[in-house]
Protein backbone atom coordinates (compact mmCIF):
# COMPACT_ATOMS: atom_id res chain seq x y z
CA UNK A 1 0.00 0.00 0.00
CA UNK A 2 1.21 3.50 -0.81
CA UNK A 3 0.96 4.95 2.72
CA UNK A 4 0.05 2.02 4.94
CA UNK A 5 -2.19 3.09 7.84
CA UNK A 6 -2.25 6.79 6.86
CA UNK A 7 -5.39 8.88 6.31
CA UNK A 8 -5.32 12.23 4.47
CA UNK A 9 -8.22 14.68 4.60
CA UNK A 10 -8.30 17.70 2.30
CA UNK A 11 -9.67 20.81 3.99
CA UNK A 12 -9.67 22.88 0.81
CA UNK A 13 -6.98 24.93 -0.93
CA UNK A 14 -3.64 23.64 0.45
CA UNK A 15 -4.73 22.64 3.95
CA UNK A 16 -4.59 18.96 4.87
CA UNK A 17 -5.19 16.93 8.00
CA UNK A 18 -2.93 13.87 8.02
CA UNK A 19 -3.52 11.02 10.45
CA UNK A 20 -0.48 8.83 11.15
CA UNK A 21 -0.67 5.05 11.55
CA UNK A 22 -0.62 5.67 15.32
CA UNK A 23 -3.61 8.02 15.15
CA UNK A 24 -1.81 11.36 15.59
CA UNK A 25 -3.07 14.29 13.50
CA UNK A 26 -0.79 16.64 11.57
CA UNK A 27 -2.32 19.83 10.17
CA UNK A 28 -0.51 21.14 7.08
CA UNK A 29 -0.89 24.88 6.35
CA UNK A 30 -3.39 26.02 9.00
CA UNK A 31 -6.06 27.94 7.07
CA UNK A 32 -9.47 26.70 8.16
CA UNK A 33 -11.96 29.17 9.70
CA UNK A 34 -11.16 31.84 7.10
CA UNK A 35 -10.72 29.33 4.25
CA UNK A 36 -13.80 29.54 2.00
CA UNK A 37 -13.32 25.92 0.90
CA UNK A 38 -12.97 24.40 4.37
CA UNK A 39 -16.08 22.71 5.79
CA UNK A 40 -17.36 24.34 8.98
CA UNK A 41 -16.87 21.21 11.08
CA UNK A 42 -13.09 21.57 10.73
CA UNK A 43 -12.92 25.25 11.72
CA UNK A 44 -12.00 24.37 15.32
CA UNK A 45 -9.60 21.52 14.55
CA UNK A 46 -7.13 20.67 17.34
CA UNK A 47 -4.17 18.86 15.76
CA UNK A 48 -1.27 17.15 17.48
CA UNK A 49 1.21 19.07 15.30
CA UNK A 50 1.22 21.85 12.71
CA UNK A 51 3.42 22.04 9.59
CA UNK A 52 3.73 25.29 7.61
CA UNK A 53 5.16 25.45 4.10
CA UNK A 54 5.37 29.27 4.02
CA UNK A 55 3.89 32.44 5.43
CA UNK A 56 1.19 33.56 3.01
CA UNK A 57 -2.21 34.20 4.59
CA UNK A 58 -3.87 31.43 2.57
CA UNK A 59 -1.53 28.97 4.31
CA UNK A 60 -1.14 30.26 7.88
CA UNK A 61 -4.18 32.52 8.20
CA UNK A 62 -5.49 30.73 11.31
CA UNK A 63 -2.20 29.65 12.86
CA UNK A 64 -2.54 31.81 15.97
CA UNK A 65 -5.93 30.39 16.97
CA UNK A 66 -4.98 26.81 16.15
CA UNK A 67 -1.64 27.10 17.94
CA UNK A 68 -3.55 27.65 21.19
CA UNK A 69 -5.39 24.36 20.60
CA UNK A 70 -2.28 22.42 19.58
CA UNK A 71 -0.19 20.92 22.39
CA UNK A 72 2.45 19.58 20.03
CA UNK A 73 5.14 21.02 17.75
CA UNK A 74 4.61 23.81 15.21
CA UNK A 75 7.13 23.23 12.42
CA UNK A 76 8.29 25.66 9.75
CA UNK A 77 11.28 27.44 8.33
CA UNK A 78 13.29 29.29 11.01
CA UNK A 79 12.30 32.82 9.98
CA UNK A 80 8.59 31.98 10.12
CA UNK A 81 8.67 30.23 13.48
CA UNK A 82 10.81 33.02 14.96
CA UNK A 83 8.22 35.59 13.87
CA UNK A 84 5.42 33.51 15.37
CA UNK A 85 7.32 33.57 18.65
CA UNK A 86 7.58 37.36 18.46
CA UNK A 87 3.82 37.44 17.90
CA UNK A 88 3.06 35.46 21.04
CA UNK A 89 3.03 31.79 20.05
CA UNK A 90 4.48 29.61 22.81
CA UNK A 91 8.18 29.28 22.04
CA UNK A 92 8.26 25.78 23.54
CA UNK A 93 6.01 24.59 20.71
CA UNK A 94 7.99 26.14 17.87
CA UNK A 95 10.33 23.95 15.83
CA UNK A 96 12.29 26.13 13.41
CA UNK A 97 14.31 24.34 10.76
CA UNK A 98 15.64 24.91 7.27
CA UNK A 99 15.92 23.22 3.90
CA UNK A 100 17.90 20.00 3.91
CA UNK A 101 17.20 19.42 7.58
CA UNK A 102 15.18 16.61 9.14
CA UNK A 103 13.50 16.72 12.53
CA UNK A 104 12.06 13.78 14.42
CA UNK A 105 8.82 14.41 16.27
CA UNK A 106 9.31 11.34 18.48
CA UNK A 107 9.95 13.41 21.58
CA UNK A 108 6.48 14.88 21.10
CA UNK A 109 4.93 11.42 20.90
CA UNK A 110 4.52 11.55 17.13
CA UNK A 111 6.33 8.79 15.25
CA UNK A 112 7.28 10.69 12.10
CA UNK A 113 10.36 12.35 10.62
CA UNK A 114 9.85 15.66 8.84
CA UNK A 115 12.37 16.67 6.16
CA UNK A 116 12.29 20.15 4.64
CA UNK A 117 12.76 20.41 0.88
CA UNK A 118 13.11 23.27 -1.54
CA UNK A 119 10.23 25.16 -3.15
CA UNK A 120 10.24 28.15 -5.49
CA UNK A 121 7.69 30.78 -4.50
CA UNK A 122 7.62 33.68 -2.01
CA UNK A 123 6.72 33.98 1.66
CA UNK A 124 5.31 36.95 3.55
CA UNK A 125 2.39 37.92 5.77
CA UNK A 126 0.23 41.02 5.58
CA UNK A 127 -0.59 42.37 9.04
CA UNK A 128 -3.78 44.18 10.06
CA UNK A 129 -1.83 47.43 9.61
CA UNK A 130 -1.15 46.42 5.98
CA UNK A 131 2.51 45.84 6.72
CA UNK A 132 4.19 43.16 4.61
CA UNK A 133 6.42 40.99 6.81
CA UNK A 134 9.08 38.85 5.11
CA UNK A 135 9.02 35.32 6.54
CA UNK A 136 11.96 33.51 4.99
CA UNK A 137 11.77 31.23 1.99
CA UNK A 138 8.98 28.83 1.06
CA UNK A 139 9.56 25.13 1.48
CA UNK A 140 8.14 21.68 0.95
CA UNK A 141 8.13 18.67 3.26
CA UNK A 142 8.69 14.96 3.12
CA UNK A 143 6.93 13.17 5.97
CA UNK A 144 8.31 9.71 6.70
CA UNK A 145 6.01 7.56 8.80
CA UNK A 146 6.82 4.73 11.21
CA UNK A 147 6.15 2.25 8.39
CA UNK A 148 8.94 3.75 6.31
CA UNK A 149 6.43 5.11 3.77
CA UNK A 150 6.96 8.73 2.74
CA UNK A 151 4.66 11.55 1.60
CA UNK A 152 5.97 14.52 -0.42
CA UNK A 153 4.20 17.85 0.11
CA UNK A 154 5.52 20.24 -2.51
CA UNK A 155 4.04 23.43 -1.06
CA UNK A 156 3.43 26.38 -3.34
CA UNK A 157 6.01 26.08 -6.09
CA UNK A 158 6.78 26.01 -9.78
CA UNK A 159 8.30 22.97 -11.42
CA UNK A 160 12.03 22.51 -10.76
CA UNK A 161 14.42 19.77 -11.81
CA UNK A 162 15.66 18.92 -8.31
CA UNK A 163 12.31 17.24 -7.67
CA UNK A 164 13.95 14.21 -9.25
CA UNK A 165 16.54 14.20 -6.45
CA UNK A 166 13.79 14.50 -3.84
CA UNK A 167 12.30 11.35 -5.32
CA UNK A 168 15.61 9.51 -5.34
CA UNK A 169 16.56 10.53 -1.82
CA UNK A 170 13.27 10.04 0.04
CA UNK A 171 11.38 7.65 -2.28
CA UNK A 172 7.89 9.02 -1.56
CA UNK A 173 4.96 7.01 -2.86
CA UNK A 174 2.38 9.83 -2.72
CA UNK A 175 2.76 13.53 -3.56
CA UNK A 176 0.54 16.51 -2.76
CA UNK A 177 1.04 18.95 -5.63
CA UNK A 178 -0.49 22.35 -6.46
CA UNK A 179 -2.17 22.57 -9.86
CA UNK A 180 -4.05 25.87 -9.89
CA UNK A 181 -1.69 27.93 -12.10
CA UNK A 182 -1.10 31.71 -11.73
CA UNK A 183 0.61 31.43 -8.32
CA UNK A 184 1.91 27.83 -8.60
CA UNK A 185 2.36 24.99 -11.05
CA UNK A 186 -0.36 24.34 -13.60
CA UNK A 187 -1.53 20.78 -14.39
CA UNK A 188 1.15 20.29 -17.05
CA UNK A 189 3.96 21.25 -14.69
CA UNK A 190 2.42 19.14 -11.92
CA UNK A 191 2.39 16.13 -14.24
CA UNK A 192 6.09 16.64 -14.95
CA UNK A 193 6.67 16.98 -11.19
CA UNK A 194 4.89 13.70 -10.47
CA UNK A 195 7.00 12.03 -13.15
CA UNK A 196 10.25 13.45 -11.75
CA UNK A 197 9.48 12.45 -8.16
CA UNK A 198 8.32 9.02 -9.30
CA UNK A 199 5.26 8.63 -7.08
CA UNK A 200 2.38 6.18 -7.42
CA UNK A 201 -0.35 8.65 -6.50
CA UNK A 202 -0.89 12.42 -6.68
CA UNK A 203 -3.30 14.47 -4.60
CA UNK A 204 -3.89 17.83 -6.33
CA UNK A 205 -4.44 21.01 -4.32
CA UNK A 206 -4.37 24.82 -4.56
CA UNK A 207 -7.09 24.90 -7.20
CA UNK A 208 -10.70 26.01 -7.35
CA UNK A 209 -10.59 28.27 -4.30
CA UNK A 210 -10.59 31.47 -6.35
CA UNK A 211 -11.36 32.18 -10.03
CA UNK A 212 -7.65 32.81 -10.76
CA UNK A 213 -6.82 29.18 -9.91
CA UNK A 214 -7.96 27.56 -13.13
CA UNK A 215 -6.16 24.20 -13.17
CA UNK A 216 -8.28 21.06 -12.70
CA UNK A 217 -7.64 17.42 -11.74
CA UNK A 218 -9.02 16.31 -15.13
CA UNK A 219 -6.33 18.36 -16.85
CA UNK A 220 -3.70 16.78 -14.58
CA UNK A 221 -4.88 13.31 -15.60
CA UNK A 222 -4.73 14.29 -19.27
CA UNK A 223 -1.20 15.63 -18.89
CA UNK A 224 -0.05 12.47 -17.12
CA UNK A 225 -1.48 10.42 -19.98
CA UNK A 226 0.43 12.63 -22.46
CA UNK A 227 3.65 11.80 -20.59
CA UNK A 228 2.89 8.09 -20.62
CA UNK A 229 2.34 8.06 -16.86
CA UNK A 230 -1.12 6.48 -16.90
CA UNK A 231 -0.09 4.35 -13.90
CA UNK A 232 0.14 7.41 -11.64
CA UNK A 233 -3.26 7.68 -9.95
CA UNK A 234 -4.79 11.11 -9.40
CA UNK A 235 -6.61 11.06 -6.07
CA UNK A 236 -9.33 13.70 -6.32
CA UNK A 237 -10.73 14.72 -2.93
CA UNK A 238 -13.55 17.07 -2.08
CA UNK A 239 -13.02 19.38 0.93
CA UNK A 240 -13.68 17.37 4.07
CA UNK A 241 -13.23 14.02 2.32
CA UNK A 242 -10.49 11.57 3.29
CA UNK A 243 -8.37 8.94 1.56
CA UNK A 244 -7.13 6.01 3.67
CA UNK A 245 -4.54 3.39 2.80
Amino acid sequence: MALDGVEITWLGHSTFLIQTPEGKELLVDPWVASNPSCPDEFSDVSPDAILMTHGHNDHIGDVFDIADRCDGPIVGIFDLTTWLGFEGVDADKLVGMNKGGTVSLDEHGIDVDVSMTNAHHSSSFTTEDEELVYLGEPAGFVITFSTGDALYIAGDTCLFGDMEWIGELYDPTVAILPIGDHFTMDPQQAAFAADLVGVDEVIPCHYGTFPLLTGTPDELEEELDELGDEDIDVVVLEPGVSKSW
